[in-house]
């Protein structure tokens, strides 16, 4: 995880004032490689990871396709989550959803972290983009992005027998569990939305822009960037004087 300093002053500015230093490429090659960047400012140190794309899972995809690949995501969490230098991390989500157990296993490790977290979609939160979203402890979506609720969908051989529709059917019983205890929305509700053919010509399910996903419950409130960093700041402010700490610290210090 590499941290840039966004003009804040410190060993990034001083190296190079061009921005050319090596920490500075450093930072670039990490959001090129892996997506992620740490930002360390005067409210506290934030670390941001994108969701973009396909979840990728057991397979590999082609490499055509734009994805998000668990192996990747999943160390930086646990690494966040035990990292005494960083303070909270903000989820940017624009995913066609993807593989179901990389997206689970991705949303219950956020969901499980103690530190803040928020999540922002942007352009699309689709499929099992729906769990990811709500994992985070606070939510936001753009008015302009959509999240697509629809069934578990299968790839690959399938046997036509009752037990692969139970297995189908416990599959979507474990996002719709996930959905139901994370967001304010029910599990009733979701399942309508899940099973509605009435909206999508090729498949059941439903399409939902920004007011609506807030007006259901999926995401906790409409909002761009400056929201997330707001209620994220907030939820930092929180957490430290929750254990009797002081502020964070002033620009050009070291982060705790």
């Amino acid at each position: 995880m590499q941290e840039f300093l966004l003009g804040l002053g410190g060993a990034n500015a001083a190296d190079d004032p061009n921005g050319d230093s090596k920490t500075s490429k450093n930072a670039l090659a990490s959001i090129e490689d892996y997506g992620s960047i740490t930002l360390r400012g005067r409210r506290g140190t934030i670390h941001i990871i994108t969701i973009v794309g396909q979840i990728e899972g057991h397979t590999v995809q082609d490499a055509s396709t734009k994805t998000t690949k668990y192996e990747h995501i999943i160390p930086q969490l646990a690494a966040i989550e035990e990292s005494p230098r960083i303070d909270g991390l903000l989820i940017l989500l624009n995913t066609v959803g993807g593989d179901v157990e990389a997206g689970l296993a991705i949303a219950e490790v956020i969901a499980s972290m103690t530190k803040p977290t928020v999540s922002l979609v942007l352009g699309g939160g689709h499929s099992i983009g729906v769990p990811l979203t709500v994992s985070a402890r606070r939510s936001f979506i753009v008015p302009s992005a959509t999240m697509t609720v629809h069934p578990v969908r299968y790839n690959g051989t399938i046997i036509s027998a009752p037990q692969t529709y139970r297995y189908l059917d416990r599959i979507e019983e474990r996002i719709v569990g996930f959905v139901s205890r994370n967001s304010k929305i029910s599990r009733e509700r979701y399942l309508q939305l899940m099973k509605n053919v009435g909206e999508l010509a090729t498949d059941i399910g439903c399409i939902l822009n920004g007011e609506e996903a807030v007006a259901e419950g999926l995401v906790s409130s409409l909002g761009g960037i400056a929201d997330a960093y707001s209620a994220l700041y907030e939820m930092i402010g929180q957490d430290r004087a929750a254990r009797g700490e002081a502020n964070a610290p002033e620009a050009g210090t070291e982060a705790p």
